[in-house]
């Protein structure tokens, strides 16, 4: 009972209310995205982004009431598994949309890279954390060989692009918060700014079509307006027409009208702009502030290497997430289908974030010594 006590006591409030509050203002958003203003029939998605948010609540509960050294004894194992279903998606998955991303297990289908990441994080925490030097450039390439290179090779044959980017920023970002030695930084940087059009062009003709098409969208938006370059364009539109202060909660037409593709999940935030306009934009966007702040100091406070690192990465794909989704949105980031935390529609997605969220809360709960 003591322990409970203490678990209660120190339990992160903050950074729970602040989840809880974008994942409310994402089911008002997706209700508001999907409802049909030519029909009385009500739309499903909502019911079923509730329906995911209580279950992840519970999700979060339970991974906080475990010690999250657990996640350190386990986690080759739990590589492993990812692997396993990356590997499962590479041979039996579910292909829709030019994309073979999913495993159907009949009753649901759920997406194995978006669990994969998570995984992977705490692997790659856990690897680095029993490293008590700066890097060199060796054991960098020896890493990234070992942890980042088959995943990536099997997230991008899916394709998943946003995905695989994802993982590569995020060891990137880990590694560097683990500390590099001088040169290494140096020689990264040179190699880097020489090996981009070979590597760009490799990249280039490993993408699908509609990837393509993709980039050609960024860098320029008007060379296919009704085409290539709606979504920007339409996405653009949609947020400029919120204003400051926004049509108002239900008097959107962009995302209802179906103007605006893919509004539930990856531009929901134009949806929720056009609502809520600037004013309520500049709010969510303080929001998500406050949530990375809480965890760059979860990860300050981490009571050792393997939480300081596991707090920080998952605060960097928080980040990632939130930087890349609304530059998407407003056309400053390629279209890579990178959903917004805690907000576009979608319970894979969902759950681990609720999930990697309880991690943050179990580090900071746990870093106090009285636990042991």
């Amino acid at each position: 009972m003591n322990i409970d006590r203490r678990l209660i006591r120190n339990f992160d409030w903050l950074t729970f209310s602040l989840i809880i509050l974008l994942s409310i203002a994402g089911i008002m958003t997706v209700f508001s995205a999907t409802r049909s203003p030519m029909s009385d029939e009500m739309p499903s998605f909502y019911i079923k982004q509730t329906y995911w948010v209580i279950f992840s609540i519970v999700a979060l509960f339970l991974i906080v009431s475990l010690d999250y050294v657990w996640f350190k004894r386990l986690s080759y194992i739990l590589y492993g598994i990812g692997l396993f279903l990356l590997l499962l998606v590479f041979l039996f998955g579910k292909a829709g949309m030019g994309a073979q991303r999913w495993l159907n297990l009949g009753i649901i289908s759920f997406q194995p890279s978006e669990i994969f990441k998570l995984l992977y994080l705490v692997t790659v925490s856990r690897y680095l954390s029993e490293v008590h030097n700066r890097i060199g450039l060796i054991f960098l390439m020896k890493t990234f060989l070992l942890l980042v290179f088959v995943p990536f090779i099997l997230i991008i044959k899916q394709p998943d692009l946003g995905t695989a980017l994802m993982i590569v920023l995020l060891f990137l970002s880990i590694v560097a918060i683990k500390g590099l030695h001088r040169r290494v930084i140096a020689l990264i940087i040179i190699l880097g700014l020489v090996s981009i059009p070979f590597l760009g062009n490799i990249v280039w003709e490993g993408l699908k079509d509609y990837q393509k098409n993709r980039v050609i969208a960024f860098l320029d938006p008007q060379a296919d307006p009704s085409g290539i370059g709606y979504h920007i364009n339409q996405s653009k539109v949609t947020i400029g027409s919120g204003k400051f202060f926004g049509k108002g909660y239900l008097n959107g037409t962009q995302g209802p009208l179906r103007f605006l593709p893919e509004k539930q999940t990856d531009f929901i935030f134009a949806v929720f702009a056009e609502e809520w306009g600037l004013a309520g934009s500049l709010v969510l966007f303080l929001v998500y502030l406050l949530v990375i702040l809480r965890g760059l100091d979860t990860a300050r406070k981490a009571k050792d290497e393997f939480g300081r690192l596991l707090a920080a990465g998952i605060t960097l794909m928080f980040g990632l997430y939130f930087f890349m989704n609304i530059g998407m949105t407003l056309g400053i980031t390629p279209v890579v289908g990178i959903p917004l935390p805690f907000m576009s529609y979608g319970g894979t997605a969902l759950l681990t974030n609720f999930i990697a969220a309880g991690i943050l809360i179990n580090i900071r709960t746990r870093r106090f010594e009285l636990f042991y």
